[in-house]
């Protein structure tokens, strides 16, 4: 195996991503996303061989998530937790093949969901999740937990003060391509939400539902 060459480990943002003219691809936290829809699927078993072949070829493998009626494919460098050039090259010649087979990428369909533990002392009860979970610590980040299966949303752990009082403790982060966010809030705000904080916007928005439960929608930025 040749080593990594240095400019193949620089972690690439949604401006370089968009830039590169990968229009069936989104930035999702630390990965790329896409999904194609299929005819049948005899074809999409024919699209994941031949990715699986390109795969090989890169010596670059991406996660594959074949169900009746679409493709779900997530591309990243783990050795950086990021994406970088080796998944903008596999990502393109993905997209290749799946033209070529007559599957189309659907971006609006692009997302996935963080679970987040507010908690006045990580240290604490980071332990019990890891067990109960069977996760692993993030190599990314210090205040998360990983699934090394990949069947699990991400838990993390966000910083709040200690309270005697139960309140709310649980909320999910639903991550969206950047360029859908400001559609999501709208949809959710729409269907009865009503918005907490938008301050960190684009990176964020913090909404709550009729009860008052939060929940964010994030983009990448």
């Amino acid at each position: 195996m040749s080593p990594i060459p240095a400019s193949d480990k620089e972690i690439r943002r949604s401006p370089e991503i968009e830039a590169a003219g990968l229009h069936d691809w989104r930035l999702l936290q630390r990965t790329l996303g896409a999904r194609f829809t299929l005819p049948d699927y005899d074809t999409g078993l024919a699209l994941v061989g031949a990715i699986g072949a390109a795969a090989q070829d890169a010596d670059h493998h991406p996660d594959l998530d074949l169900r009746w009626g679409l493709l779900g494919v997530r591309l990243s460098s783990h050795d950086v937790n990021g994406v970088t050039d080796r998944d903008l090259r596999l990502a393109a010649r993905i997209s290749e093949l799946a033209a070529e087979l007559g599957a189309s990428a659907d971006p609006t369909q692009v997302q996935m969901v963080e679970l987040g533990l507010d908690s006045a002392d990580f240290d604490a009860v980071r332990p019990f999740w890891k067990a109960l979970l069977g996760m692993k610590e993030s190599r990314a980040l210090p205040d998360e937990l990983d699934d090394p299966r990949g069947d699990l949303p991400t838990l993390w752990f966000q910083e709040t003060d200690a309270h005697p009082t139960p309140r709310q403790r649980f909320h999910l982060d639903v991550y969206v391509p950047r360029d859908l966010a400001e559609q999501r809030v709208a949809d959710a705000l729409a269907a009865g939400g009503t918005l907490v904080s938008d301050a960190e916007a684009p990176g964020f928005w913090v909404l709550a539902d009729a009860e008052g439960n939060r929940a964010c929608v994030c983009s990448c930025t």
